[in-house]
């Protein structure tokens, strides 16, 4: 007992998924690492604007859910005196009862919090919620290769008739 630690980290972090849902986490786990990228921000008014990007996914209580870290811009990629425009963190779980993700991101930078559900669609991951507003809102991992993704913020005010893209983030693995 002496040797085990009893640190924040420790008891956040996990080395790999839950033994009795491994293959469902999986949707999210094939992630677990530190990527590269940039971003674009599509505003609903004037031009979309970019900036360099880092994401860490990581396995987290007792590898029963899946735990991001999102930075823009980067920490390596920041102009001198350049602040944080995100800092947030999502924490994705399954859930076996539903066969879906509940999910909820934090930003504190930009007082963003979001809760929603994700599952696969086709090759795709779709997270979903609705705004105060009652937009519909779909963050979509897309392009999903070993090494590189798409991830795009997309919302629809008409129930998906259409939609407007309102970011997006071309990720490549770090090595």
């Amino acid at each position: 007992m002496a040797s085990e630690s009893f640190s924040f980290i420790d008891a956040l972090c996990s080395n790999g998924p839950a033994a009795d849902r491994a293959d469902k986490m999986m949707l999210y786990g094939r992630f677990v690492g530190a990527w590269d990228g940039t971003v674009t921000v599509h505003p609903a008014k004037g031009e979309p604007f970019g900036s360099s990007c880092e994401v860490h996914f990581g396995w987290a209580l007792q590898g029963r859910a899946i735990q991001d870290v999102w930075i823009v811009p980067s920490r390596t990629g920041r102009a001198t005196g350049e602040g944080d425009r995100m800092y947030g963190t999502t924490l994705r779980i399954y859930d076996p009862q539903q066969d879906n993700w509940q999910i909820i991101f934090v930003d504190p930078v930009r007082q963003s919090y979001n809760r929603m559900t994700g599952r696969q669609v086709g090759a795709d991951i779709v997270q979903e919620y609705r705004d105060a507003s009652g937009t519909i809102c779909q963050w979509c991992f897309t392009e999903i290769e070993a090494n590189s993704l798409h991830w795009i913020s997309r919302e629809s005010a008409d129930e998906r008739k259409t939609w407007r893209l309102t970011g997006e983030f071309h990720l490549k693995r770090r090595v």
